[in-house]
């Protein structure tokens, strides 16, 4: 259980570390003096009008409390007032927070950090929305062989250490012997972590062959990181779990170009727009993962979880393009094609960026 209360407490430094990007104030003081005790500057009002810290000042436990409630669940009226219209009017949302209308709602990279961090969680507890977990004994019994596995495994790596060990001490090269090392030490840790409880032991392991899975690019640097995850698929995906929501900011910069490219010739609206535009649409599909992964444990239809996975991600960009746009349907109709498109390139790099790190 150690994993799910670590995703918990992610979640609550994730909503804090939002909370801080988002700037909004605290909650209700007891007292205050005649200066500002951030900036020392004389107070004309409730908040400081140089820094914006409030004047009232608490050193009270309850108080402390309700800070951490306010900045883990943000219980105040602008996430009543985005959440909505992120799902049901996204360009609406889009449009009036980069016209100025702040505010009323969460900023986008509050949302987004947020988001992030309850994925994580509802993952490490729940799965993702495709997950099946297996029956209990036949999962109980897999990491029992992967125990049985990881021993034999570990007294055949001992004994390649004892052999290139003889081998440098008589002067002789063990670039063999370092070979296999190499690749038993991507088996052992994936059996470690099949062990651990940190991998699904029913996933296989088996390496993919990449030019049968039409994987190959034909760009050596693109090819040789493909491979490298490939013979691992098991352990590449547990890396990309566990790195992915660190470098999720990343998939913002790489998609902007894209959407650049969508409205180049347009003057009225700039860099600014396009990335308010991207981070409420990687938001709003976060948090689908997430109410799908949910619906998933709670049991519902597999079949109706793909059709919602197909539909709403092309109508919402639809819907954020042609109001956030201000465009007609074809305008908005051709740019979510050319977008879901762009959505796709951007995993692809996103994959082989974390891949790489991994590497």
């Amino acid at each position: 259980m150690s994993g799910e209360f670590e995703a918990v407490a992610d979640v609550a430094t994730g909503a804090l570390a939002a909370q801080a990007v988002d700037g909004a104030g605290g909650s209700r003081q007891d007292g205050h003096g005649q200066n500002c005790l951030n900036c020392d500057a004389a107070l004309i009002g409730p908040h400081c009008h140089r820094c914006g810290q409030s004047a009232h000042i608490h050193r009270t436990a309850g108080a402390l409390f309700h800070d951490i409630a306010h900045g883990v669940f943000h219980f105040e009226g602008r996430t009543w007032h985005t959440i909505p219209l992120l799902f049901w009017r996204p360009g609406e949302l889009t449009r009036r927070y980069v016209q100025g209308e702040r505010r009323r709602f969460v900023s986008p990279m509050a949302l987004f950090l947020f988001s992030v961090f309850l994925m994580v969680a509802v993952f490490a507890m729940v799965g993702g929305p495709f997950m099946n977990p297996g029956d209990a004994t036949s999962v109980a019994k897999a990491r029992t062989d992967a125990a049985n596995d990881l021993v034999t495994l570990e007294r055949r790596i001992d004994g390649l250490r004892a052999e290139k060990k003889a081998l440098q001490a008589k002067g002789q090269s063990a670039a063999k012997i370092n070979g296999q090392l190499n690749d038993l030490a991507s088996e052992e840790a994936g059996l470690r972590l099949i062990t651990k409880g940190v991998l699904t032991p029913a996933v296989k392991s088996e390496p993919i062959d990449v030019e049968k899975a039409g994987l190959k690019t034909g760009i050596p640097g693109v090819d040789q990181i493909i491979s490298h995850a490939a013979a691992n698929p098991e352990l590449t995906a547990y890396k990309l779990q566990s790195s992915a929501y660190k470098f999720s900011w990343a998939l913002i910069p790489i998609s902007l170009p894209f959407i650049w490219l969508l409205f180049m010739f347009r003057r009225d609206v700039g860099m600014y727009d396009h990335a308010i535009f991207a981070t409420y649409s990687l938001s709003a599909m976060t948090l689908m993962v997430v109410a799908l992964s949910v619906a998933a444990a709670l049991g519902v239809w597999a079949s109706l979880i793909w059709l919602t996975l197909l539909i709403f991600p092309p109508w919402h960009m639809y819907r954020q393009l042609k109001d956030a746009y201000r465009l007609g349907w074809w305008g908005a109709w051709w740019r979510m094609w050319m977008l879901i498109f762009a959505a796709y390139t951007s995993a692809l790099i996103f994959f082989i960026f974390l891949v790489a790190m991994g590497a």
